[in-house]
């Protein structure tokens, strides 16, 4: 299926039929950006997002592996989760973002990339195998190196830069915001139709 306008915006309001997280989800895209440029948030609010990466794949992702990834980044201590943070908010691209972060205990790229989404959703989207997936099956990652491949688990830093490259290229000629893509492409992944 091609990635349209029209199936773009169809599969966003199909969303909060397919993902119980929605309404949540939407509250912290607004808040997190907020809070995350001002330094004003507390230990839940980035916790939030390392919870939102496992958790909204509603089981699919192992309650083992989920709980691994958590205590993880609960290892680190305030300080260093808010120089991260603050770091990542006055970076210039991705590269330079995932650097602060990734220093984290239990933050990877993919992980990264969730705390990107979250400090900036109009430029950077989460990579996850299931938005990959869904990319790669409407052909989206046709004859692009590295990307017309099965998901790079884990991603490195120059995928996720490309990955995040072609989202804006589709999220720009469907005429939405990456974050509206990222919901489409999620109800995309779990259709049957």
């Amino acid at each position: 299926m091609e990635l349209t306008a029209a199936v773009v915006e169809d599969r966003i309001s199909e969303y909060p039929d397919v993902q119980p997280l929605s309404a949540v989800e939407a509250e912290h895209v607004e808040l997190l950006p907020k809070l995350f440029a001002s330094g004003d948030y507390g230990w839940r609010d980035p916790e939030w997002v390392v919870q939102w990466y496992g958790r909204r794949f509603l089981g699919a992702m192992p309650n083992a592996d989920r709980r691994e990834l958590e205590a993880a980044y609960d290892e680190n201590d305030y300080e260093a989760v808010h120089d991260a943070i603050s770091a990542a908010v006055e970076a210039d691209d991705a590269a330079e973002m995932l650097s602060h972060l990734t220093a984290l205990s239990g933050v990877g790229v993919e992980v990264g990339s969730a705390f990107c989404q979250f400090i900036d959703p109009e430029r950077y989207v989460v990579v996850d195998e299931r938005q990959w997936s869904a990319l790669r099956e409407a052909g989206a990652f046709d004859g692009i190196e590295d990307l017309d491949a099965p998901y790079p688990n884990p991603p490195t830093v120059a995928t996720y830069e490309r990955y995040l490259e072609r989202y804006r290229s589709i999220a720009d000629r469907c005429g939405c915001s990456l974050w509206d893509l990222y919901r489409a492409l999620w109800v995309l992944a779990g259709d049957t139709r």
